[in-house]
């Protein structure tokens, strides 16, 4: 979806600072956080990552900028929890507030009053799909990235979309994370690896000699 969270290939957040020697964890509420997501995915409560990911996506943008990578995963677990009635919003409130958060600070969650239902995904550990219909595109074919916007989720990202590339790898057929993610099935698509050129992406300012490349489902793309 459009939002806040897809920051990929943007100006103004700086230079990435790779930690020497980094952790697994910072500190030991990360670890429970980790251990809490796997358990809720694998007794059910949230059915495939997805969703998951879309939930992150939706969470509060100031708690996203600033909550840190397991901060999100935190309020994107917080979110389906109380979406799926597993977790009491009034009693979820009481303890955000026995813990210390301010009365009128909107917490990171921000669970739908009209959330999809996503039954839990038995597919197995690979997102592989068989599939009966042709692919559209070749590798050497030149596509270009649509340029429409996303209410829902989506794996096209902004900074990509409406720019020229060229297919350099099919994978066949893969779970579509547009519909997955919304309870509509796995509606498998071709997937492709697209490479595209720096300036094509970032104008006279990109690294000269750069190519990056995404991988991008056939709904993605068409024809240049």
């Amino acid at each position: 979806m459009d939002g806040v969270h897809d920051l990929g290939g943007r100006y103004g957040f700086g230079a990435v600072a790779p930690e020497a020697d980094e952790p697994v964890f910072h500190e030991r509420w990360e670890a429970r956080v980790f251990a809490a997501v796997a358990a809720a995915g694998a007794g059910g409560l949230t059915a495939n990552t997805d969703q998951f990911r879309h939930a992150i996506e939706r969470i509060d943008p100031v708690a996203y900028l600033t909550h840190g990578y397991y901060g999100r995963w935190l309020a994107g677990l917080e979110t389906l929890l109380l979406e799926s009635g597993w977790l009491d919003e009034g009693e979820w409130r009481r303890r955000l507030a026995e813990r210390g958060v301010e009365y009128g600070r909107p917490p990171a969650a921000r669970p739908s009053a009209r959330p999809d239902r996503v039954a839990p995904d038995h597919g197995g550990s690979s997102a592989r799909r068989p599939l009966d219909v042709a692919p559209r595109f070749r590798v050497g074919d030149r596509v270009r990235t649509r340029s429409l916007p996303s209410p829902g989720h989506t794996r096209l990202p902004a900074y990509a979309r409406g720019r020229e590339g060229e297919v350099v790898s099919h994978h066949g057929g893969w779970v579509y994370p547009d519909a997955h993610a919304h309870g509509r099935g796995d509606c498998p698509q071709h997937l492709y690896t697209v490479a595209f050129r720096g300036e094509t992406l970032w104008g006279e300012a990109a690294e000269p000699g750069t190519r990056l490349h995404l991988d991008l489902f056939e709904p993605y793309l068409e024809s240049a």
